[in-house]
Parts: structure tokens; sequence; C-alpha cells
């Protein structure tokens, strides 16, 4: 197992009412508050009103900076910084799920900066410092309600790019599963693909000797497997919509890939999709994995999806090898088609057209993952196998 240092600073409030917690959390860093949020659900669902009324009843003044998109944007960014400037906020208070927090996160960090936000996309060495920012989760996905990362998308460049900085981290989050119930069935499920390509990004490494990680991991995805396809059939079921969220939580924030090598690869390929043609990434991640892992699947790698077959799918080890590991492809594939997502790029209606170009986008940092690189003839390969 590789050295590392483990800090995971977020404050969890998790359950039914913890809701109740938010004042007086608040008034810890002041009571001038930016509250982000989406499209509008949280007005729909009553959550919208439930914060307001909290806020009010503390005396703690807000802004509001709504509609942020599914694949954040910059400019809504911009508008963030413009009014935590112009109102001399303490607080941004995120709620939504994580393109809400996302945006929340580089809002808070671009307050500090003088430049242009996506100066601190491109390069997060010059975040320096950020307002404190909580949220409010309402759909399990992409963990940003406990790291330090965020994912913005810049549509003037087709460019879709990861940025992080500890000063980033949210101070709490309130996790209540019962938030997610009025979730659509589609989000649900690219919310659970989102989850376990997490997983897999971290456990699919070259690192020989993190087993308790791994045996980790593969509770993990165990979960979302078992809980994925109950929550969208049984919306109200909280066993599920608690188990899920929880693990959303636990899979991106640094507990399953300290002390290992964990260079991502799907990830990188899907934002490239996401920036090009403003698909959901967690469809997008769940089209591309059967075919990544198919793509990669060699004598070098084959040890790792065997364990993969065994230990998640339970598939008989006595089996021969090349057998275990193929069938646990095909029960991943199988596994996302039981959430009703599509397994073919052009079902989004992507088509060959910029598929060399995202290719070349996707690994202009240089190659992708460490379990297997990738190099840009690599990544056209696997788009062209998911077409």
């Amino acid at each position: 197992m590789n050295n590392f240092n483990y800090s995971i600073p977020t404050k969890i409030f998790f359950g039914k009412d913890k809701i109740n917690v938010l004042g007086s959390k608040i008034k810890n860093y002041g009571s001038r508050v930016l509250l982000v949020y989406g499209g509008g659900s949280i007005k729909k669902n009553g959550i919208y009103d439930k914060v307001t009324e909290i806020l009010k009843a503390n005396d703690i003044s807000f802004w509001e900076l709504s509609g942020v998109e599914p694949n954040p944007r910059v400019t809504s960014v911009r508008d963030g910084i413009k009014l935590c400037r112009e109102n001399k906020i303490d607080l941004i208070l995120a709620v939504g799920g994580g393109s809400s927090i996302d945006c929340a996160k580089v809002i808070a960090a671009g307050y500090y900066y003088e430049g242009d936000a996506w100066d601190i996309v491109l390069d997060s060495r010059k975040i320096q410092n950020a307002l404190p920012l909580a949220s409010i989760l309402t759909l399990a996905a992409t963990g940003s309600e406990m790291n330090a990362g965020a994912v913005i998308t810049n549509l003037d460049t087709n460019e879709k790019l990861g940025t992080g900085h500890p000063a980033m981290t949210p101070k709490f989050s309130i996790l209540d599963p019962t938030y997610t119930y009025t979730l659509p069935a589609n989000q649900t499920a690219a919310g659970t693909a989102d989850i376990i390509s997490h997983i897999f990004e971290v456990y699919f490494s070259n690192t020989k000797e993190a087993y308790l990680q791994n045996r980790m991991a593969e509770a993990m995805l165990k979960t979302c497997i078992n809980y994925g396809e109950i929550a969208i059939k049984e919306p109200e079921n909280y066993e599920a919509r608690s188990n899920l969220m929880w693990t959303s939580s636990l899979a991106i924030n640094g507990l399953l890939s300290y002390g290992k090598v964990t260079e991502w690869s799907v990830h990188a390929m899907e934002h490239e999709l996401s920036a090009y043609y403003d698909i959901t990434h967690g469809v997008g991640l769940a089209i591309l994995t059967p075919h990544w892992m198919k793509y990669i699947l060699n004598e070098e790698t084959l040890e790792k999806f065997v364990e993969y077959g065994v230990n998640v799918w339970g598939i008989d080890k006595n089996r021969d090898k090349d057998e275990i590991a193929n069938e646990a492809i095909e029960k991943t594939r199988e596994y996302f088609i039981s959430l009703g997502i599509p397994t073919l790029l052009r079902e989004m209606g992507i088509n060959e057209e910029k598929l060399e170009e995202m290719a070349k986008q996707a690994t202009r940092r240089g190659k992708l993952g460490n379990f297997r690189e990738l190099d840009s003839q690599d990544v056209l390969n696997i788009f062209r196998a998911a077409l």
C-alpha cells in the first residue's frame, strides 16, 4: 500500500429531518448566504420552502443563483461570483445534486481570484482560498457533497474539466434520503451509474496491496447493484435511498483511493461527450464502461476482472478465467440496461462526426488511466465500439 495523508473534513448530517440543523450551522460562518440551485425541482418538492423558512427564522439574509445547468457552465460560476462580491456573502449553500454543488465550489474559489473563473478550472494551482460552502443533497450521484473537486463546462471551447482545492470542500452537508424520493427514474438510474463508475475508476488499479480498499469498493458496488433497481421501482423505499446516498458520498471522498495509484479513464472520455453533446453524465459513463472494460481486458488485466467477477457478481471461481472476466463485463452491461440506460452512443444523438476530435481532446493532457494506459487512438477505438 502506498503512503497517504487522510483527511475528510466535511461534517455530515445524515437522515430524516436533519435539515433542522441548518440555521445554527450557517450561523457559525455568518448571516449572508448565496443559495445555489438548479432548474426548480426544489421548489416543486418543498425543499426550497423549508430552506428559506429556516434562513428567515434565523435572521439569515440570502440571495439566489438559480438555473444551474446539469453540466454546470462557467457562465453560471461567473454570475455567482458577481453576486457574492456585490452582497458580501459569508457562505454559499448549494441545494441539489452535484451540478449545483460543483458550481458553488468554483464560485467559492473564484471569489478570491482576480482573473476569470475559467482560469482556475484550467489550472487549480491558481486557487488560493474559497468562501465557506455547505450543501443539501437531493441526488445520490457525484459525491461532491464530501470532497474538494468540481467539474465545470465551457461551451465556448467545448471543454468539460475538473478542478479542486482543499478549501473547496464543503464545511457541512445535509443528507436526507427522503429528498431523493421525487427524482425521476432516469435520474436515479444515471446517478447510480455515476456512483458505480467512481468506484470502478479506483478499483481497477495496478496497486496490488490495497486489500482493504478493494473489499470496501466491492461492498459499495454490490450495494449499488442491489439498491439501484429497487430505488427505481420503489421511489420511496428509504432503505434503498439511504444506502445509495451514503455510498455516493463514500465512493469518491478519498476513502477508496487512499494508498492506491488511481488515474481515471472513463470519466475523462465521458467529459468529452458531455462537453460536445451535453448528454447526462451518468448515461455517458454507463454506455462507455462495458466497452472500456472489453477493450482493456488482456493477460495483464485479466486477474482483476476475475476478482471483480467472483467477488461482486458471484461467478464461480473455478471456471475458466477468460469466461469469468467476460461474463463479469456482460453482467455490468446488463445491469445498466436493467436501469433503463441506453447502450449505444447513437441512441444519444452521437455519431462518427466528432469522435476523433473528442478522442484527441480527452488525451490532450496525456494518456488516460494507469490500469491500462489509453492514447487518443485507444479512446477513439472505444468511442467507435460504443457507437
